[in-house]
């Protein structure tokens, strides 16, 4: 599963509940498949942010790196 996807059937789940679609059988799966989708979401973001961070991080370091050879 991807972030797309996830978000979807996130998307999906809100949706039924808030037009009344889900039994009360069903709601308490739809929450905890909800909560679980975004647990996933949080993860993904929390990793993309981080490689983002770190691509940053390589950047100013050859930045830094070649200002030094300037001079």
């Amino acid at each position: 599963m991807n972030y797309k996807e996830a978000k979807a059937e996130l998307d999906s789940i809100i949706e039924d509940i808030e037009n009344g679609d889900v039994d009360i059988d069903a709601l308490s799966t739809k929450i905890k498949r909800a909560g679980e989708l975004i647990q996933f979401c949080q993860q993904k973001l929390k990793e993309t942010e981080e490689s983002i961070d770190n691509i940053f991080i390589q950047f100013e370091k050859k930045q830094e790196s070649s200002n030094l050879e300037e001079e």
